[in-house]
Formats: C-alpha cells, structure tokens, sequence
C-alpha cells in the first residue's frame, strides 16, 4: 500500500499490488506497471482536488449567507427607523433551502465513492445562541452568588 496524505488530511490509500489481467506468463511482476502507478496517482490528485474545490465552495456558500444576513440587518434596521410608525415588512434578500456540495471519500476497499456532503447553514447562528445563554447563565449564577455573600 501507498499512502499519500490528502489537502483535506484524510490519508488516502492506493492498492500498489495491481496484478496484470494476463497470468500466462511465467514470471510476475514485483511491482506494477509506471503507467498503473501514475493513473492511481493521477486518480488520487483528482479526489484532492474535488475535495478541495468542493471545501472552497462551502467556505464561499457560507460567505455568501453572511453577506446577505448583514445587507437584510442594514435593510431592515432603515425600514424601522424611516417607518417607525408604519408596519412595512421586507422579504430576505436571500432564501435558503437544504444545500450540499459534491464530496469523494474512500471505501474500505481502496474504491471510490464521489457523494454530497451538507452545508449546515445555520451552524454559526446556533452555536452563537448557545453561547449568549451560557453566558447569562454564567452572568446570573456571579449575580446570584453576590447578593448571596451580602446577606
């Protein structure tokens, strides 16, 4: 087995001990064919570099929300503040739906397996809100044990 490390740092293995598909001759060799040896290093270059696209365009989808989250935050807070009065809604600048992106990995058998991975859009936003509750939690619990240590 040949390992070569992947950009995404997976190890990927390539099955070095390829045998030719004629077993007539006498002698087999030791090793396989230079050709057999640049394909799979040819094959294996390709996965890393689906994989790194694919992992650029996660980072630019991502980009993207945040972009459009900050333009509707800027939007919405002129339409309250010019119509302070007035109940004036504003549709998204941008809608969401389930987004996945192209993703290969590979099989316990040295094969290949080119699937979709998930984008969680809303990652950033929950593990924020849960950060902000830990943190009042955390602000309460001090507020607590002070009026505690008062009485």
């Amino acid at each position: 087995m040949k390992k070569t490390v992947a950009s995404n740092k997976q190890p990927i293995s390539l099955p070095l001990a390829l045998l030719p598909a004629n077993l007539n001759t006498a002698i087999v060799p030791l090793q396989p064919p230079q050709d057999t040896i640049s394909t799979w290093e040819r094959l294996n270059t390709l996965v890393q570099n689906i994989n790194q696209i694919a992992a650029e365009l996660e980072a630019k989808i991502l980009e993207l929300k945040a972009i459009a989250s900050n333009i509707n935050s800027q939007i919405n807070s002129q339409i309250n503040y010019s119509t302070a009065s007035s109940q004036q809604s504003y549709q998204s600048i941008c809608q969401y739906s389930s987004v996945s992106i192209p993703w290969v990995r590979q099989k316990p058998d040295y094969s290949f397996l080119l699937t979709t991975r998930k984008i969680d859009l809303f990652k950033a936003e929950r593990e924020a809100a849960l950060l902000a509750q830990q943190l009042r939690q955390r602000a309460h619990r001090k507020k607590l044990g002070k009026q505690r240590r008062r009485k």
